[in-house]
């Protein structure tokens, strides 16, 4: 068994850079493909949410348009503006 005092530091410094520079490169590029994919999920959120407000545009076209919501709505703003006239 080595002892940690015994043991040679020079070759842990020719070993060393090596090694840094395989798992520096692997993380490289690991972080780059992180990176791509990224651009690609920002743009399928975009179509998520232009899609989820269309639908709720949608839902309100249709009840702002029924007698009974506009009814509604010109009971509140009416009772609103009363207070203000």
């Amino acid at each position: 068994m080595h002892d940690i005092t015994s043991i040679d530091s020079a070759n842990i410094d020719r070993t060393r850079p090596a090694a840094v520079s395989r798992v520096t490169r692997a993380a490289s590029i690991a972080l780059g493909r992180l990176r791509g994919d990224e651009r690609g999920m920002t743009t399928a959120e975009y179509a998520v949410g232009t899609v989820a407000v269309a639908g709720l545009g949608g839902l309100l076209i249709k009840l702002l348009s029924s007698d009974e919501m506009r009814n509604l709505l010109w009971t509140i703003i009416s009772g609103v503006l009363a207070k203000f006239i």
